[in-house]
């Protein structure tokens, strides 16, 4: 007797194995009951005699019984192990299963997402799920890989920082040891990459969660993974090529097809014009229904923007009517680096950014960055900074800069996005494991809560009542 999974039942004909998984399905016939049983690897029919009558649609169970060959007429040609079925001699239940609170079977679609989220470790043994949740960490091992093929180090950057200046509203944590002081979540590892290349690792790289308090949408959550590098001794063609290069490998190994083997290069100007917007889809009708993949660089983006009156992350971070457009770190084109340092023609100012585009979502952006303290300063003067502003917002970087950091560039790929395309899915949510709701609510468990009266008293807060408007 052998423990198989149950993809290796197809080798053991006419011997006695031991499998063990869920029930998927049950039909009695009389004496005889039909199941099939499910595990990581796929499903068989197993057959029992005056048994497992009592066996409810997933429970888990242990069977014992001999591998033969299905008779001719009941070969099911549909699934791998269609030729073969288990003649139970002995089984054991693991675990009975109740009437579940929703339906594992099919797609999922039509079911309450509050309802598959609250049950969300039933609704990812559909099969739909499964293959996400396989594929995603396919994906996460190809572009690791890939990385490493290319003298790539992986570096994990601290959950527990400061708060930074990235287009968006932080979540804080309370120190419990110095009261009234709080650490923020990471948007992304932004400023700790650049001084890793301050610290001479050269190229670096990690599946990174950030962590972003802003309005959630299909395509945006408050938490998200996003594949993080950083180059020195760079050039802007130099990070898109080493990009390009892991992004096709990377989603070829899990099945993606390609619409250009070589992405087009598109300047914003142009693809406003052409599209109307700088994240757009080139693809026909029939490679849509294909679900081929049509990736496109865009670069030449202005450095800055007028503020945004209606966006309180912009109004906070443009203090002087303008703001960033990708991020403050960024460097300014060759050609208005001299505007950019006297703060002239501003709405000019072009910027080294590209961001890489996909079926009309943006799925990465980089740039290459300011590696001189003065141009750094410059950035945040224009968006109207005083030099003790500045000292205390990005004081760190700018001394790091003035002890031999290199040039340097880097990207922010969009994991949760890249997989949500791969699978064809059109919402986020389809592409984690336990993603939030649409309000903001954790999966499964109930977050977020009141703190007890004794965490608060511990911590040194006072929560205010929130008067109605």
């Amino acid at each position: 007797m052998q423990d198989k999974t149950i993809s290796e039942s197809t080798e053991m004909i006419g011997q006695e194995i031991t499998l063990q998984g869920w029930v998927d399905t049950k039909r009695d016939h009389g004496k005889l009951t039909f199941i099939d049983l499910r595990d990581r690897t796929g499903t068989v029919q197993c057959v029992g005699y005056q048994k497992m009558g009592e066996l409810t649609p997933e429970s888990v169970i242990s069977i014992t019984g001999m591998v033969k060959e299905r008779p001719a007429n009941m070969v099911n040609e549909k699934i791998p192990t269609g030729k073969i079925e288990v003649d139970v001699q002995s089984y054991e239940i693991l675990n009975v299963a109740k009437e579940l609170p929703i339906p594992v079977e099919g797609d999922g679609y039509d079911i309450n997402e509050e309802m598959r989220l609250k049950y969300r470790y039933l609704d990812l043994r559909r099969t739909r799920m499964q293959k996400i949740v396989r594929m995603r960490s396919k994906l996460a091992r190809a572009i690791r890989e890939a990385l490493y093929e290319r003298d790539f180090t992986e570096v994990e950057t601290p959950m527990l920082t400061t708060a930074t200046k990235e287009g968006a509203r932080d979540f804080i944590v309370p120190a419990r040891l110095q009261p009234g002081k709080f650490y923020a979540l990471p948007q992304s590892p932004q400023q700790y990459k650049q001084l890793l290349m301050t610290a001479g690792v050269e190229r670096y790289f990690q599946l990174a969660r950030c962590i972003r308090d802003e309005d959630l949408r299909a395509d945006r959550g408050f938490e998200f993974t996003q594949v993080d590098l950083e180059m020195s001794f760079v050039k802007q063609e130099d990070v898109m090529q080493t990009v390009e290069a892991v992004v096709k490998k990377a989603v070829k190994e899990v099945g993606g097809v390609l619409k250009d083997e070589n992405f087009p290069v598109i300047e914003y100007l142009e693809a406003m014009e052409k599209y109307g917007a700088d994240r757009f889809d080139m693809r026909s009708e029939d490679e849509k229904k294909q679900g081929i993949l049509a990736f496109a660089w865009v670069v030449k983006f202005p450095f800055f923007k007028q503020v945004d009156k209606a966006d309180a992350a912009e109004v906070a971070d443009g203090k002087s009517g303008w703001t960033f457009t990708h991020n403050p770190f960024s460097m300014p084109i060759e050609e208005n680096l001299e505007q950019h340092m006297a703060g002239e023609n501003i709405g000019e100012i072009l910027t080294t950014q590209y961001d890489l585009v996909c079926n009309g979502f943006e799925v990465g952006g980089g740039s290459i960055r300011a590696h001189k303290a003065d141009i750094l300063r410059a950035t945040f003067h224009i968006m109207g900074y005083s030099d003790e502003e500045i000292e205390s917002s990005v004081g760190h970087m700018l001394e790091a800069f003035e002890v031999g950091t290199p040039p340097h560039g880097g990207i922010a790929l969009g994991f949760d996005r890249l997989v949500m395309l791969l699978a064809g899915e059109t919402s986020l949510k389809e592409a984690i494991a336990f993603p939030m709701t649409s309000s903001g609510r954790t999966a499964v468990m109930v977050a977020p809560n009141p703190a007890s009266p004794a965490q608060l008293k511990e911590l040194g807060i006072t929560v205010a009542t929130k008067q109605a408007k």
